[in-house]
């Protein structure tokens, strides 16, 4: 069973594992009558949501915000006690890929430059066979021609609408086109996962990855990405301060 939305600083993240995540996606495709939309919550998020109203907005009415960053899952160990999965968007994303091909749900792809989406939609078919990819688009159609990509999405009969814009351009399209999306009843922001899968960016290796320590890999990988990684050290300290502020406000209370 789902346990309660677990307030980490300044936003969320669900305490939810991959195959409860997993089974809520086929109740979205089987039994909803929208489209429901998961984000990933990790520490950069914490940092960057609260300062757009309209991105907190979309975080808050998210269905599903999962345990995407290693540092959520430490920030909830420490704030409230409790052990969650990782459950990174780029697993999710596959998995559900799996799931898909299993169960003959139709997935579009829109995002990414022209020549990644069409190398990502070949791997796809390539490592599940039985997957159907209804359709797909680049990430550079302007802004005149959405409704376009919204009739295509509708026309192609797609359940499952993978956007990979990056944040905050996938929310803002989510929020701003998910009430006219026909078909679709699970929206995922997928960020840069379509590079992952077409292989123009690799993947932290198997032991990185279940060290929880895919940004150190990423830093080694490209030194420019230290003004990103420091937030995490901050973010660390900003849980631990508000881990002992509260257990200092429950001292002078038992007082």
């Amino acid at each position: 069973m789902t346990q309660k939305r677990l307030p980490i600083l300044d936003i969320w993240v669900d305490p939810i594992g991959m195959a409860e995540v997993l089974e809520r996606v086929s109740l979205f495709v089987e039994q909803g009558e929208r489209a429901h939309v998961i984000y990933a919550s990790n520490p950069e998020k914490n940092f960057s949501v609260p300062k757009n109203p309209h991105l907190y907005r979309c975080f808050q009415d998210a269905d599903l915000l999962i345990p995407d960053g290693v540092g959520m899952v430490v920030a909830a160990r420490i704030l409230y006690g409790v052990n969650i999965e990782r459950v990174t968007g780029c697993d999710l994303m596959q998995n559900i890929c799996v799931l898909a091909a299993a169960k003959g749900y139709k997935i579009f792809l829109y995002g990414a430059k022209e020549e990644v989406s069409k190398q990502a939609a070949e791997m796809l078919r390539e490592r599940y066979p039985g997957i159907q990819i209804a359709g797909r688009a680049n990430g550079y159609i302007p802004p005149g021609r959405m409704d376009e990509l919204v009739a295509s999405i509708n026309e192609s009969g797609a359940q499952i609408l993978f956007v990979a814009l990056g944040s905050p351009a996938q929310e803002n399209w989510v929020a701003s086109y998910k009430n006219r999306l026909a078909h679709v009843r699970l929206c995922q922001g997928i960020g840069g996962t379509l590079d992952v899968v077409a292989g123009t960016v690799k993947r932290a290796p198997d032991l990185f990855r279940r060290l929880g320590l895919e940004w150190l890999y990423r830093l080694i990988e490209d030194p420019s990405r230290w003004h990103r990684q420091r937030i995490l050290p901050i973010f660390v300290w900003r849980v631990v301060w508000a881990k002992i502020k509260s257990l200092l406000a429950g001292g002078r209370k038992r007082v």
